[in-house]
């Protein structure tokens, strides 16, 4: 596995795959990798001939100084993990390289990164839509990898992918999660014991949404699961949201859209986590369902 750190480098490398004629699968990371991360590189590797890999944490995306500060940097490690799941290409910038010069550019995705994650971290989304083009533009891959538990950051990428018309197919890839079931993120690592523990409880309270999803109204069943977050005295609720998949506008009637998930992000003690769960996807007979 070759590891770069310049820009320059990296496109001269890529661009001699491209004129070969071989395929690049991209999977953009901030580091710290977990299984999650390496499904993404599975899936890559089996989809194309390279698989390039950047670590890169990106200052722009983090309106918390000190949530950046914390973030965990495990270069070595991550660097071992890439080896064993075949990645070709690891492409590791500085803040210099990837910003020489101060970023400037501001996205208009209407409402997409206003609600949600975007009320409660005001600037994150354009600064992660600034470093995917970035990185697009340095990679030039034929197709990305996402994973869903970051599902609003995955509909600002499409939405950046189709508003810049950057020729990369985007591909989604499934929630992978811990045998609790809790989600796996690179935040985890700074859970306490006691906090890992609970954390599931996350989880168990969206599949409680998934069970009694179309039975309950959307309001009732909104308000349930708001009151069993406050009853746990180690969680601090920033938002639970039941949206349509396509547009992130919260759904009154479970009639609303035929593609509903449930999102969640929370606080466990200092530890911001998020986690989602798809509720209906090209759901049918809407008339069946219960408002």
């Amino acid at each position: 596995m070759q590891i770069i750190e310049t820009i320059k480098e990296t496109q001269d490398v890529v661009s001699g795959i491209r004129k070969s004629g071989s395929t690049i699968g991209f999977v953009p990371t901030m580091g710290a990798l977990h299984e999650g991360h390496l499904e993404l590189l599975r899936k890559a590797r089996l989809d194309n001939d390279l698989v390039v890999c950047s670590i890169f944490v990106n200052p722009k995306q983090f309106n918390n100084t000190e949530d950046l500060d914390k973030y965990p940097r495990t270069l070595e490690r991550d660097t071992d993990l890439l080896k064993s799941v075949g990645c070709d290409l690891l492409f590791h910038p500085s803040a210099t390289e990837m910003y020489p010069e101060k970023a400037t550019k501001v996205y208009d995705f209407g409402h997409l990164d206003k609600v949600m994650e975007g009320k409660y971290r005001p600037g994150h989304f354009n600064g992660v839509a600034v470093v995917v083009s970035r990185l697009f533009d340095i990679v030039r891959p034929d197709r990305a990898y996402f994973g869903e538990k970051d599902f609003q950051q995955l509909a600002i990428i499409q939405k950046l992918v189709q508003m810049d018309q950057i020729p990369v197919e985007i591909v989604p890839c499934p929630i992978v999660r811990e045998p609790d079931g809790l989600a796996m993120s690179s935040r985890n690592q700074r859970l306490t014991p006691e906090e890992r523990r609970i954390a599931p409880f996350i989880y168990q309270r969206l599949n409680e949404v998934r069970e009694k999803a179309g039975t309950l109204p959307v309001g009732k069943l909104k308000t349930t699961i708001e009151s069993k977050f406050k009853g746990q005295a180690a969680f601090n609720l920033e938002y639970f949201e039941i949206v349509d998949m396509q547009n992130l506008m919260p759904v009154k009637n479970w009639t609303d859209s035929p593609d509903i998930i449930a999102c969640i992000a929370t606080y466990l003690s200092k530890v911001r986590l998020i986690d989602n769960i798809i509720l209906f996807r090209n759901f049918a007979p809407l008339k069946n369902r219960q408002d």
